[in-house]
């Protein structure tokens, strides 16, 4: 049932583009914050040994996120949902990103200097949990996508072929 959702979703195009656009434009830029990804004095992405488990669970986050933003406004736009029902993916993706975006030196500095002791604060809490908050993201945007599938296959009615 899933393979077949999967196929409706993404015959169409647009949606295909959806997701590969979103996918590329969320680890380009999460790489490049977590200083993975490099475009001066030449494009380079380099990951260094202990930060293995930080760059897989970027490409994890981005590839769901695409996935699921997609199924979302195919959910929305072709077969009526609401918002609400399918915006945990949404609350997914904010969080990975987040986690990924505010814990680089960076943007932390700019944070903590705009926000103050509050901006230190969440500074210092997106730092230090940034994998456990990441890990969050992709158990949200996995049930997201179990969500996603079973409404648009009991929606759309795909019957099961061997």
């Amino acid at each position: 049932m899933q393979k077949q959702a999967l196929k409706l979703v993404f015959s169409n195009v647009t949606y295909f583009t959806l997701a590969i656009s979103i996918f590329v434009g969320l680890f380009l830029f999460l790489s490049y914050m977590s200083q993975f990804l490099f475009f001066e004095p030449e494009f380079l992405l380099y990951v260094p040994e202990s930060e293995i488990l930080n760059f897989i669970l970027i490409v994890i986050v981005t590839s769901l996120s695409g996935l699921v933003t997609s199924l979302g406004i195919y959910r929305i736009r072709s077969l009526g949902d609401s918002v609400k029902k399918s915006g945990s993916g949404f609350l997914g993706t904010v969080i990975g990103a987040s986690a990924g975006a505010c814990s680089c030196g960076s943007l932390g500095f700019v944070i903590a200097s705009t926000f103050g002791a509050a901006g230190n604060t969440a500074t210092a809490f997106l730092t230090q949990y940034e994998i456990p908050l990441r890990l969050v993201s992709i158990a949200i945007l996995v049930y997201a996508y179990y969500l996603a599938i079973k409404g648009i296959s009991g929606q759309c009615k795909i019957t099961k072929t061997s």
